[in-house]
């Protein structure tokens, strides 16, 4: 099989196609031929050697994809080649095949096309573990989502409306925050050219938003601390901009705030049974209309490396997927 391969850590230029042998499943692991894998900014991190997982060298990025089964190990009771899945797998998607644990596929709903499949689970699963579970989301509730024309900022603006909230997206161009709007966004903030606080307090009404999603960190996280409305929920997604905030915490302190880390893969293995049961209530939206990844572009497995290029320098508007031919 072909596979997209990191063989030393480094910038996606450095990734090489080249063919290895197929992998073969253990007792408890599946194979499926890979159709569509998503791109998140973790494999950009990944490749550098600059996030929390480790592959051994060398691997293929990619921990999310959709495809068909065509192996199961001799433990597996509830999948069967030929059953369309999708995969959470740290690495190994930019492949034609990959190697996961049975427990880590999920079968794919009828009608859903395996690039919605494979573009879906990280960034909604964030979302929708950081808003509902980690925020406790409730209706009525104005969220800001920093970042917002991303793959998460997409699905955060989403499923804060179907959870009944006021949105507010914060991008940096026209173009971005008009893909934010058609994604449901009631107000926007452009963050290039207008004050954030000042634009903050005019929105609402100088009491700020009870709830901030922040996957960027960086230059825009205190002053958005600092908006934050009384009992306040700031929700540390991750650090797309590269750096790592450091916040007063007496500005916590004013505020009667929350500081509440969303760690959705840890969640997912430490929680197993609701992490099923925000499966089945996402994809329950996704039939209803209401959840639909923003696709934006579509790459061949050759063009990988591109790929994470446009991701690592922000080029991207919700998600882009690598389609396989496997």
């Amino acid at each position: 099989m072909k596979a997209l391969l990191c063989k030393q850590y480094g910038l996606p230029d450095t990734l090489v196609l080249e063919e290895v042998a197929d992998p073969q499943p253990k007792a408890d692991e599946i194979v499926v031929d890979v159709k569509a894998a998503g791109v998140n900014f973790p494999d950009v991190l990944i490749i550098q050697n600059k996030y929390q997982f480790k592959p051994e060298l060398p691997f293929a990025p990619g921990g999310e994809m959709a495809g068909i089964v065509s192996a199961v190990g001799e433990n597996v009771k509830h999948l069967k080649a030929g059953d369309r899945v999708l995969g959470l797998c740290t690495s190994g998607a930019f492949a034609e095949k990959v190697r996961l644990p049975a427990a880590r596929a999920i079968p794919v709903p009828e009608g859903v096309g395996f690039d919605t499949a494979a573009a879906f689970l990280l960034t909604y699963g964030t979302s929708w573990h950081a808003l509902k579970d980690r925020a406790e989301l409730r209706a009525g509730e104005t969220v800001l989502v920093l970042g917002a024309s991303g793959g998460v900022g997409i699905s955060a603006i989403q499923i804060a409306k179907a959870l009944g909230a006021r949105v507010i997206a914060a991008a940096s161009t026209e173009e971005k925050l008009q893909i934010c709007r058609d994604n449901g966004a009631d107000e926007t903030i452009n963050y290039a050219s207008e004050d954030l606080r000042e634009r903050l307090k005019a929105l609402t009404g100088d009491k700020g938003p009870d709830i901030i999603y922040d996957p960027v960190g960086g230059e825009y996280a205190e002053p958005a601390f600092r908006s934050i409305g009384w009992r306040g929920r700031y929700l540390v997604i991750g650090f797309a901009n590269g750096e790592i905030p450091r916040l007063p915490f007496n500005l916590a302190l004013l505020k009667g705030a929350s500081i509440v880390g969303v760690f959705w893969g840890s969640y997912t293995q430490r929680e197993p049974q609701r992490f099923a049961q925000d499966v089945k209530d996402m994809f329950a939206l996704v039939a209803e209309g209401k959840l639909r990844p923003h696709i934006s572009a579509h790459y061949p497995l050759a063009q990988g490396a591109q790929a994470l290029n446009d991701m690592m320098n922000r080029k991207v508007t919700g998600k882009v997927v690598i389609e396989v031919a496997a």
